[in-house]
């Protein structure tokens, strides 16, 4: 199992963390300051910073100065956050504004001024744009996090207190839209400050600011839960004191209840916040499954928000490692079908969090089937062909787990599986070694009933069927069940068939195919070995070449006497013995002519009929092999080809294979074919290559009928 974990493609939503776009809301109050829109994106020139420095300057200057309940500071000080913010909606000014000291300002006005009556006794008096000003700083400092220094800088300017202060403005009783506003602008703020920044997550913890932040996941207003909830699901990710407070706080029962939700920009961020409370923490895995989460987050699967539906597919999966028992519970009350129904939306991260759910449900053996059976196994397979590395590599984890199951290995082999994961492109090699782990485990499973039912489908199906059976079977089949399979059943002629076909794949698939059928035939029946004599040979050794001592035989090549001994030519071969030992006139001859016969090529049969072995270089290889041919010297023939084949290339096969069937070198032919179906792509686009392999189908089945071991009965498990 452990095996199995490291093989998935866990995901990582890149929502999880991500900065909440602080876009300002035209409230639709008389005063509000209009904000124009940004223009343009081209890069500033230098006056247009000299420009800007100037202007925030100034606006510094101004909070600098206004920091009091007076009207008009506080309409100046409104003012001066509002151009300051409408500046930092460009990435390209905020250095220029954080340069112009701008950060120390807005954290001063992030609270409100002091109270002008001595001893805290603040009487009645009016409160201008109370609220406003610390709404406008929070919103302003938000967008000028961009860059991890800047964050630090906020932070390091006091900003997070005086953030934590504004969560609980909601404390003064008041409802207003301007409380609201500022809550939510405050919590935003503390969501992008956090934003991959694990010092400043942890200091929001030691400021605080977690409890305010899930009290407030239960304020009336939806859009400050909506921005509380974001904050907590920033601040839980990959912190884990984070994650433990805020469980501790009780979030857990109210989360769930937001699952419920009918807002989708609610429920949204609730499965956001429980997704990074949950991953990598099994006990507050388990206690998100006891507060009863486990329900509202499948019925999240058909939600009408595709970031609900991603983090609730992703949140099935990580659900799905905490036992066997919770895999089939999953199960059970309806995850199946929405999860299978999303491989086919057009939403990547979509497919890739199902992909991973349901590749890890598929570790259960009943889910396996289930999967299959709800109609999940070709949703799967089609995201083989995806370029987006982690949605093909958590496709190909689940159907590694779909193929541990013997019923759904029919459903590999007959959709035609085997050959997409055989010929798929992957992009991370962690893919490629699932693909090749699911191809073993689908050939360890083939035996007993499952070959006994494949082979029934390749006797009964359709010939697309059948023909992806007997594909599937000649590359992961045993070798001991090969002839039951290709000789009795006919595999071997739906594989033939295909390299008659006019489709390139067909042709390419059916001779990969045979070659690997070849190479298991070749293990169980070598083909280069020669065949014994029935005579005892006589080995003399080298010193007896061409040697007139104790030579009773004479040779006459091209003009030349060459000396033999008769016992060790009777023992070499049929022919010498009919020469010496029959009826025909080289029996007493004096000298025997030897015509057609180099004398090179001659002394070189005869140093191999002296010593049973010879060195043949590949100049004369084929002379040498006519020559042994025309004697009869099996074992001489067999070096030859060999010497032959070693350099067979797509520009000569065909000439060889014509020249082993010129002398019935059998070897050479069998090794012509094997290197034919290994380049058959290549080799079939040359002239003549398609007449050659219709010569050579008969050659190709007496082959296998040959080669392939008869057993005496076919194993039934």
């Amino acid at each position: 199992m452990d095996e199995e974990k490291q093989s998935y493609q866990h995901p990582e939503i890149e929502k999880k963390g991500q900065k909440r776009k602080l876009e300002e809301v035209i409230e639709e109050e008389e005063d509000e300051l209009e904000i124009e829109e940004e223009q343009g994106t081209a890069s500033l020139t230098w006056e247009r910073i000299q420009v800007i420095e100037y202007e925030v300057t100034e606006q510094v200057t101004v909070l600098n100065s206004t920091f009091s309940w007076g009207v008009f500071d506080r309409a100046a000080a409104k003012r001066a956050t509002s151009i300051i913010a409408d500046l930092a909606k460009s990435e390209e000014t905020v250095n220029v504004i954080i340069n112009c000291n701008a950060i120390p300002a807005l954290v001063k006005h992030l609270q409100a001024p002091p109270s002008p009556f001595p001893s805290g006794d603040d009487g009645n008096y009016e409160k201008p744009f109370e609220h406003e000003v610390e709404k406008g700083c929070a919103f302003a400092l938000g967008l000028l996090t961009s860059k991890p220094e800047h964050q630090q800088l906020i932070v390091d300017s006091g900003a997070l207190p005086h953030l934590v202060d504004l969560l609980k403005r909601r404390e003064c009783g008041c409802n207003s839209r301007a409380v609201n506003s500022i809550i939510r602008r405050a919590a935003d703020t503390i969501t992008n400050l956090a934003h991959e920044n694990g010092g400043i997550k942890t200091s929001v913890r030691i400021e605080g600011g977690l409890p305010p932040l899930v009290e407030l996941l239960q304020y009336p207003d939806t859009k400050v839960q909506r921005a509380a909830a974001g904050a907590l699901r920033t601040l839980a990710f990959k912190n884990d004191e984070n994650k433990k407070q805020i469980v501790e706080c009780n979030a857990l029962p109210i989360l769930v209840l937001m699952l419920r939700s009918a807002d989708a920009a609610i429920h949204s961020e609730a499965v956001g916040v429980i997704g990074n409370l949950v991953h990598s923490s099994p006990d507050i895995k388990k206690q998100v499954l006891l507060a009863g989460a486990l329900q509202p987050v499948i019925g999240l699967l058909s939600s009408c928000c595709s970031e609900s539906q991603r983090e609730a597919a992703l949140l099935i999966g990580q659900f799905a490692t905490t036992d066997s028992d919770c895999k089939v519970h999953i199960v059970q009350r309806g995850a199946l079908q929405p999860l299978i129904a999303t491989l086919q939306s057009t939403d990547l991260q979509l497919k890739e969090m199902s992909a991973f759910a349901l590749g890890r449900l598929a570790q259960d053996t009943h889910n396996q089937a289930g999967i299959v059976y709800n109609g999940g196994f070709l949703p799967l397979l089609k995201l083989l062909d995806s370029k987006n590395g982690p949605l093909q590599h958590n496709a190909a984890f689940a159907l590694y787990g779909l193929a541990d199951n013997e019923d759904n290995v029919s459903d590999f082999v007959k959709l035609g599986a085997v050959q997409k994961l055989q010929d798929g492109e992957f992009i991370f090699q962690a893919t490629k070694d699932c693909i090749a782990k699911t191809l073993k485990r689908l050939e360890e499973k083939i035996h007993g009933q499952v070959l006994s039912h494949l082979i029934y489908l390749m006797r009964i199906e359709d010939k697309v069927v059948q023909r992806r059976v007997a594909l599937a079977l000649a590359h992961l089949c045993s070798p001991n069940y090969l002839r039951e399979i290709f000789i009795d059943n006919n595999g071997l002629e739906l594989l033939l068939g295909l390299l008659g076909t006019t489709s390139v794949k067909h042709q390419r698939d059916g001779s990969l195919a045979l070659y690997s059928l070849a190479n298991k035939a070749t293990l169980l029946s070598p083909i280069d070995a020669a065949p014994t004599s029935p005579t005892t040979q006589v080995y003399l050794g080298i010193p007896f070449v061409n040697n007139a001592t104790d030579s009773d035989v004479t040779f006459l090549v091209e003009g030349t006497r060459f000396y033999a001994h008769r016992s060790t030519l009777l023992a070499s071969s049929d022919i010498f013995r009919a020469m010496f030992d029959g009826g025909y006139r080289e029996k007493d001859a004096r000298a025997v002519e030897i015509p057609n016969i180099r004398l090179e090529i001659f002394e070189l049969m005869m140093g191999y009929i002296y010593t049973g072995s010879v060195d043949v270089p590949i100049d004369i290889a084929e002379d040498l092999l006519r020559a042994a041919d025309q004697y009869l010297l099996e074992g001489l023939k067999r070096l030859c080809e060999n010497t032959i084949a070693q350099h067979i290339s797509l520009d000569n096969v065909s000439s060889m294979y014509e020249l082993s069937e010129a002398f019935n070198a059998l070897s050479l032919r069998h090794l012509c074919i094997l290197f034919i179906l290994q380049n058959f792509e290549k080799w079939i686009k040359r002239p003549g290559s398609f007449h050659l392999i219709k010569r050579a189908v008969p050659e190709i089945c007496g082959f296998f009928s040959r080669s392939l071991p008869k057993r005496n009965h076919f194993p039934q498990e």
